[in-house]
């Protein structure tokens, strides 16, 4: 205890109850440092209140008594705490030279048109070519050298598509490509060789019932991929013309229809033709992927680190329109080879003589 403090303490003592005096010195709000916005409101508020204080007792002594009522303050602050409270929202606009200017939307609803709409009306013609070239026309040279040159093919053939053009303008497919499956490619390379050349329902049922663990995986994306194929490509989606179903209803019913478990290429073999709309396998491969990092946690405190391959599949499904064109033009091919007569077995076929001699040799 200092000799302030006991000074303080003897005249306590010496006054009378009902004149007693307090001393202490001005107290100040402190608070924590979680409230910093309460702290500097409170000090704008008491600084605005000393200001508003100093403009006044320069004009009149009615001004600052009323100034410095409890109640001119709560109202300094009250206006200080409000402007804190609220801010003034500025909303700011797009630069004219802007990308996005076209397309957003005005800050405030005007009777007047927008220019979203001016914008639009202009169309391509009033757009700058040249900022579009960069993107649509990145080498104008080789551009001009393949138009060119597709020019010079169209004029030679006089507009009669090649055979490559006349079979992607009439017959569907459709290549889809799986996710990387968590196997190796010396496990998905037989399930690749199972389903190749088989119809797709044929090969979602051996999927099935295959024992392999990523059959499963395989199956999903069969069906996934006939899924895209009927959306994107419109396979597998039988005429409904009034002419093929009259046909399908008059087929002769004495013919027996292949069985299930048959191929299309078994069934050609009875004389039995395939619904030309059936999808089937064309082509199925496999793709290599990258290898993984998995942890092996081992006795002692020892950490392997594995690398699990993976692997994808691709397929190209096609119609069973393909696959008859196919054979049509095999069979053309053998019967042409057998009429020409060229390189045709014989039993005794005829010979020039090359070695004449005197005598016989028998």
């Amino acid at each position: 205890m200092n000799s302030q403090q006991v000074a303080l303490r003897h005249a306590c003592r010496v006054l009378q109850p009902n004149n007693l005096v307090f001393l202490y010195p001005p107290l100040t709000r402190s608070y924590h440092a979680s409230f910093p916005r309460k702290a500097l409101t409170d000090r704008i508020s008491r600084f605005l209140g000393k200001k508003d204080l100093s403009s006044q007792e320069s004009t009149s002594v009615s001004a600052t008594s009323q100034s410095s009522t409890p109640k001119g303050r709560r109202k300094g602050n009250a206006q200080a705490v409000e402007q804190l409270e609220e801010p003034a929202l500025v909303q700011g606009s797009l630069a004219s030279n802007s990308v996005w200017g076209a397309v957003a939307p005005s800050a405030t609803p005007s009777a007047t048109p927008s220019p979203t709409k001016k914008a639009f009306e202009v169309g391509l013609e009033g757009r700058n070519q040249q900022n579009m070239a960069f993107a649509l026309d990145p080498r104008p040279k080789a551009r001009r050298l393949w138009q060119r040159k597709m020019i010079v093919r169209h004029i030679r053939r006089r507009g009669r598509p090649t055979k490559e053009m006349e079979i992607a303008r009439t017959e569907k497919s459709h290549l889809s490509k799986s996710h990387f499956f968590k196997t190796s490619m010396k496990k998905l390379a037989p399930l690749a060789r199972q389903i190749a050349g088989k119809s797709l329902d044929e090969a979602i049922l051996q999927m099935r019932f295959s024992g392999k663990k990523v059959a499963k995986d395989v199956k999903e994306h069969l069906l996934q991929a006939r899924y895209e194929a009927i959306t994107s490509r419109g396979m597998g989606l039988s005429p409904t013309s009034p002419e093929e179903i009259d046909r399908r209803l008059t087929k002769d019913p004495s013919q027996t229809p292949p069985l299930a478990h048959e191929t299309p290429i078994k069934s050609h073999k009875f004389g039995h033709a395939p619904d030309p709309s059936t999808i089937y396998i064309s082509e199925a491969w496999i793709n290599r992927g990258s290898y993984g990092q998995e942890p092996e946690f081992r006795a002692r405190g020892r950490t392997n680190m594995l690398r699990p391959p993976y692997t994808g599949i691709s397929v190209v499904l096609k119609e069973e329109k393909t696959r008859i064109r196919q054979k049509a033009e095999k069979e053309a091919k053998a019967l042409r080879k057998r009429l020409s007569g060229k390189n045709l077995w014989v039993q005794l076929p005829d010979r020039k003589v090359t070695a004449q001699r005197q005598h016989l040799l028998w």
